[in-house]
């Protein structure tokens, strides 16, 4: 019967209506919320406004999401590739020359790895021998033809033409095989075959030749200048597969940056080929391979590119 107070059984939204059922304990529901108005219009589950009260931010002093900062430093390296405007680009030399490192460098590979440096030598005489032997008739004394020597002739000019085709071709397999060398690779006899792009090669040797004979007949010193100034045009076309224009153009630039340890480079270089020379020619086989080793390595070092010692 009821007293007319509130009872906890009833409903308040129903008064004559049966009770609540048990919960067991007597504990009210669980979160301690009103119970949902009549009409079935339910909140989205989850928008529940937070229980009253103040409460403070939980301890700690994170960020808020995805507003991290970047990592200290910043100076990141750049991903490998590419030479930088100097020193050693990311090999493994020094990036400083001097003429003793390239020096004692092209002979410490050299010596290393004589056997198919002192074979592709004495091919490379055999070859230019043969060419001589072909246009000339064997016969390397100057003969008298209708008032002119043979080598105006016909024959002598085309052998004169084929034999610098063939040196610049020679000339681009020792840069190959010097290339392979400092990149910590011994040479076989087939990376010395491995010249292209033979077209580039070519046209780079002649517009050097024609440049330094120009040069030579323009009292000599003009010659020199700019053989040494072309002197690393062929490496640019073998290691950066330039073409002729933009290879000699590189080695200008290249030489220029250094033109004092370089100078005194190329009167080193010269001076052993001289001595290997005056050695019988037999100098020459050891003499050869050392400058063009010495000299590829000079490259690397000036222009950034790797080094491995």
């Amino acid at each position: 019967m009821s007293t007319g107070g509130y009872d906890p059984n009833k409903d308040p939204q129903n008064p004559g209506g049966d009770p609540y059922p048990s919960q067991g304990g007597d504990y009210p529901p669980p979160g301690g919320y009103p119970p949902p108005p009549a009409g079935g219009n339910y909140p989205p589950p989850g928008n529940y406004p937070p229980p009253p009260g103040n409460y403070p931010p939980p301890g700690g002093s994170y960020p808020p999401p995805g507003g991290y900062p970047p990592p200290p430093g910043g100076n990141y390296p750049p991903p490998p590739g590419g030479y930088g405007p100097g020193g050693s680009g990311g090999g493994f030399g020094p990036t400083q020359l001097s003429v003793g490192d390239a020096i004692s460098f092209g002979w410490r590979k050299f010596s290393a790895n004589p056997g198919v440096w002192i074979v592709m030598v004495v091919i490379a005489f055999l070859i230019q021998a043969l060419i001589n032997g072909i246009f000339n008739g064997f016969d390397f004394t100057v003969q008298e033809n209708d008032g002119f020597t043979s080598a105006f002739s016909a024959a002598g000019l085309i052998g004169s033409v084929v034999s610098a085709i063939v040196g610049y071709l020679i000339e681009a397999a020792f840069v190959r095989g010097a290339l392979s060398e400092v990149d910590g690779r011994k040479p076989a006899f087939g990376t010395f075959v491995q010249i292209a792009p033979a077209g580039a090669v070519i046209l780079t040797g002649l517009l050097v030749g024609l440049g330094t004979s120009v040069g030579l007949v323009l009292c000599i010193v003009p010659g020199l200048v700019f053989a040494f100034l072309a002197w690393w045009a062929m490496p640019f076309v073998i290691d950066r597969n330039q073409d002729a224009i933009t290879a000699i153009k590189s080695s200008y630039h290249a030489i220029r940056s250094n033109a004092g340890t370089l100078f005194l480079l190329a009167l080193a270089l010269v001076g052993l080929n001289i001595l290997g020379a005056l050695l019988c020619g037999l100098g020459l086989l050891v003499s050869i391979p050392v400058t063009i080793i010495a000299s590829t390595y000079a490259y690397r070092i000036t222009t950034g590119g790797p080094v491995v010692a």
